[in-house]
């Protein structure tokens, strides 16, 4: 699998949501600014800003004045069972040498619609 650095807000997204989701990010846990992440990612300060607002909108994390950006309370982990699914499909995907676009394809094809909205 090859990791590669996130260029639009969509990707910078993906990449905290994912270690937010994962517990790599734990609650309360300070994000870098909107310039920082910015410069890290070689991107303009609104394709940051962009990013920050999309997680912000989803719950995952808060920005205070003076406080800065933090993971928002509970956002940072998905049952450990998923996280471990998800561990072991990187590392099958990574051992097969499928690149994470297809491996995330894949993962789209097989998931169940059903199974994010349960009926009310």
């Amino acid at each position: 699998m090859t990791a590669t650095t996130p260029s639009t807000a969509d990707e910078i997204d993906a990449l905290f949501r994912g270690a937010i989701r994962s517990g790599q990010l734990g609650d309360g846990e300070r994000l870098p600014t909107v310039r920082q992440t910015a410069r890290d990612f070689g991107v303009a300060q609104a394709t940051a800003a962009k990013a920050y607002k999309a997680l912000e909108r989803d719950g995952l994390i808060v920005t205070r004045t003076a406080a800065g950006t933090r993971v928002a309370p509970g956002a940072s982990r998905a049952p450990q069972a998923v996280v471990e699914q998800a561990r072991a499909l990187a590392d099958a995907s990574e051992g097969a040498l499928i690149s994470l676009e297809d491996t995330v394809a894949i993962l789209r094809a097989v998931w169940r619609p059903e199974a994010t909205h349960p009926p009310s």
